[in-house]
């Protein structure tokens, strides 16, 4: 995608770079001693005598029946759309008084301490008709609410509008800006909400200016410039404070011109989502092929798959624009072109990394999905 530009540093150069656990069962050898009594009485007072119990074997603990567990899950439209500010009863019969909570902004609600046993749902919403759902907790079980979508009222007299989709997707934008792996790179293009609401233009340009003002941009766009002069990449801007200066320049501007061209301007008179939508789900192989497919395919923002025109005409876009600022040599519609395809390959390696391993480096990451590893 359009926006990992901003952490490649140039795109006039080619940079492209990339459990099994053992378990082991223990046995038991279980072993018993008979010893012979010397007198017929002792065998009669033997054969009355209540058997020894047999001592509880390692690994045979039984669970404690009155652990507590939670129960979590998402409260969605038809459309699949979240439902944030729905109200969420719980009521349990191991609990006299029951508990309610609201649905956050990505429609995710959770309930803690609950006592196991059967349980009922009551999921109420503005619009939408009342839902009961049913369920049998274990002992310390995390029990996941399957997505079962509110349907529409069949009867209303009067709609009172709580949230609007452009306030729910202000809200999980604000979760994604804080995203960072490590706690430093930034991670703001990336949705662990499967179905997240749509952005629109106005929250796109604001995505793309926060990417390309963060300072570890700057700092990346920095060194990479430095590493340029070290090895004296475009030699014809020189050494020294100039020459620097000017590798920063173009570095930088690649950064600007790609981020805003494929995740802003084009996004919104496309109508595509700029974001990668996190999977988490199904085999390892599925996965792979839907990490490598979103290098060339997007969601629009009519939630629907759709060739990624966005981040590929941005490339070539700022590409073209590029050519303005580097020297003769690394200039023309090959390299454009050729550094188009690198970029491709590039998200699919970044889009891996992200199905696989970035979640888990991301502490900012809300477990909105419980679907999801």
């Amino acid at each position: 995608m359009a926006h990992l530009d901003a952490w490649t540093g140039s795109t006039q150069e080619d940079k492209v770079k990339l459990f099994v656990a053992f378990r082991f069962k223990s046995g038991l050898i279980v072993f018993a001693l008979v010893a012979l009594g010397w007198t017929s009485c002792c065998w009669a007072q033997a054969s009355q005598q209540i058997p020894a119990s047999v001592p509880e074997q390692p690994g045979t603990e039984q669970i404690d029946p009155l652990l507590p567990g939670s129960i979590n899950g998402t409260v969605v439209d038809p459309s699949g759309a979240v439902i944030a500010g729905a109200r969420v009863q719980l009521t349990s019969e191991r609990q006299s008084l029951s508990q309610d909570v609201s649905s956050g902004g990505d429609g995710h609600f959770a309930f803690a301490n609950i006592a196991p046993g059967p349980f009922q749902l009551t999921i109420t919403a503005e619009g939408f008709a009342t839902q009961t759902i049913s369920g049998v907790l274990h002992p310390g079980e995390s029990y996941v609410i399957p997505l079962n979508p509110l349907a529409v009222a069949t009867k209303i007299t009067d709609v009172e509008v709580g949230v609007s989709p452009e306030e729910v997707a202000e809200e999980q934008l604000k979760v994604e800006e804080k995203q960072r792996v490590l706690g430093v790179l930034p991670n703001f293009y990336v949705s662990y909400i499967p179905n997240a609401a749509p952005l629109n233009s106005k929250q796109k340009f604001k995505l793309a200016w926060k990417a390309v003002v963060d300072p570890f941009t700057i700092v990346f766009v920095g060194g990479v410039a430095g590493v340029e002069q070290a090895q004296n990449h475009f030699q014809e801007y020189g050494q020294g404070a100039q020459g620097y200066a000017k590798r920063f320049g173009a570095g930088y501007a690649d950064a600007v011109t790609g981020t805003f061209i494929g995740s802003a301007i084009l996004p919104s008179l496309l109508k595509q989502d700029p974001r990668y939508f996190y999977k988490g789900t199904g085999s390892a192989g599925a996965r792979i092929r839907y990490a490598i497919a979103n290098s060339v395919i997007c969601k629009g923002d009519n939630r629907h798959w759709q060739p990624n025109y966005s981040s590929i005409l941005g490339s070539l876009a700022a590409g073209g624009i590029s050519n303005l600022y580097y020297p003769a040599n690394d200039r023309g519609a090959a390299l454009t072109f050729e550094n188009t395809a690198i970029g491709i390959a590039g998200s699919a390696v970044t889009n891996l990394l992200q199905e696989f391993v970035i979640r888990r480096l991301t502490p900012k990451v809300r477990k909105s999905n419980a679907g999801q590893p």
